[in-house]
């Protein structure tokens, strides 16, 4: 499963293109196909994007030419469109003699239907993304103040979306309503800023302020900070999936710490989904704290069983059939010393197809393991996401085939247990609001 896309924005200050930078770096786990600046010296647009990390997309050398007191950035992984330049985003666009900057992270529902409506009637789109058809449906509008024309059209589009405008009078922020992907707003000396997770404000040494609040737009111009709620209220639906898998553990995402989530649903993973076991291990990194939780709950020793790779990187080499499981290989190495002889309770925070499980439960048993026991830190994934969330179809998502006790016999494991909805939802620390559950039960809220 892939990541969604990554924001990071600032307004008002003469290193902006260098914090947006920093930002994007902190955010990179968000997208890794891609990554742009665009920045306004109060004249000019600057802008840059490429494919790859954010470290090879920027050089010192960029940095000299992309001038200005405002930058937006955005790191990219394609859950709508293809994998090239040309999908890249922040996107600049050209508007009646005006220019500004839009970047997003989401999905609209009804991209494909406005993108024939748009087009029948002369649109010409230079992407696949359905982030350039709200470029083209605030073209529409007969509305002059940015303000207005990013509310009449995003009046037009459903799905989910976190976006950030740049404009040549100030910075728009705005979520659906929603609330599905995280926004969060905050302060570094004076001027705002914002990024999709929290994490991105403690490299730049920003304070956390609040969560752009599902279905409003902030505003923040040389006149100061303003906040509108110009939508109509839908009932909350923040992706769960932020804090089981998506946000760094260190992140602040609507409002409360992912680390504190993960604990809590590897403690009730263990009350659901007891195992007799002699240690417990994560599939790192994803995994590491909900192990933990599971670990504390169980009073069985944490343990580090499987090394990850971290400089992991894509790799052309497919070997022949006799080596089919280098991948798993190349990322994850058993330390045999530790597994040997042991029941090993594994957790992992979620299974897609069933594949990487599979080959690493053979893993671990090659090292030595007397029994493996998989643990989940999720509810089995049954439904493809349409919000922002690069997921297999219905058909290639294990848990939509196969019971529980068919899925433990593919993957050889001694015993298999998922955390359950009522499960997730009953952790304490996640804030009040309602959940998008939809790759779980395929109540779709949008």
């Amino acid at each position: 499963m892939k990541e969604d896309c990554g924001l990071f924005g600032i307004w008002g200050t003469p290193e902006a293109t260098s914090f947006t930078y920093l930002g994007l770096y902190s955010l990179q786990h968000r997208g890794q196909e891609s990554a742009g600046i665009v920045s306004f010296d109060g004249r000019d647009f600057f802008e840059h994007r490429g494919m790859g990390l954010v470290s090879e997309v920027f050089s010192p050398r960029l940095f000299n030419g992309m001038k200005g007191e405002a930058a937006i950035g955005h790191n990219r992984y394609s859950t709508s469109g293809e994998s090239s330049l040309r999908n890249a985003q922040p996107l600049l666009a050209n508007l009646r003699g005006r220019k500004f900057s839009i970047a997003h992270n989401g999905n609209l529902v009804n991209s494909q239907e406005l993108t024939r409506e748009l087009e029948a009637t002369g649109s010409i789109f230079r992407s696949t993304l359905d982030s350039e058809v709200i470029v083209h449906l605030m073209a529409r509008t007969k509305e002059d103040d940015p303000i207005e024309m990013t509310v009449e059209a995003l009046k037009k589009v459903r799905g989910a979306y976190s976006l950030l405008i740049l404009t040549e009078g100030g910075l728009i922020a705005v979520r659906d309503p929603w609330g599905v992907r995280p926004l969060c707003m905050g302060k570094l000396n004076g001027a705002p800023v914002f990024a999709s997770e929290s994490c991105a404000f403690d490299l730049i040494g920003a304070n956390w302020e609040r969560e752009v609040d599902p279905g409003e737009l902030v505003w923040v111009g040389k006149e100061g900070v303003e906040g509108f709620h110009p939508f109509p209220k839908s009932p909350s639906a923040a992706c769960i999936f932020e804090f089981i898998y998506f946000a760094r553990p260190d992140s602040r995402v609507f409002g409360v710490t992912a680390d504190r989530v993960r604990r809590e649903m590897g403690k009730q993973l263990a009350r659901e989904k007891p195992a007799w076991a002699d240690i417990v291990i994560s599939v790192p990194d994803s995994s590491n704290t909900a192990a933990l939780g599971y670990a504390q709950e169980s009073g069985i020793g944490l343990e580090i069983g499987l090394i990850r790779n971290h400089y992991v990187g894509r790799t052309f080499i497919k070997p022949d059939q006799p080596s089919r499981d280098l991948d798993v290989r190349i990322k994850y190495n058993p330390v045999r010393g530790v597994l040997k002889g042991k029941r090993v309770v594994v957790v992992d925070d979620s299974i897609v197809r069933g594949t990487t499980s599979r080959k690493l439960v053979a893993m671990i048993r090659r090292a030595g393991a007397k029994e493996v026991h998989l643990r989940v830190s999720s509810p089995p994934i049954r439904f493809p996401c349409f919000y922002g969330i690069d997921t297999p179809t219905k058909e290639e998502l294990i848990a939509s085939r196969w019971r529980v006790e068919k899925i433990r016999e593919y993957l050889g494991a001694d015993s298999l247990g998922y955390l359950s909805i009522e499960g997730m939802l009953s952790c304490p620390s996640l804030p009040p609001i309602g959940f998008c559950t939809a790759c779980f039960d395929g109540n779709y809220p949008i």
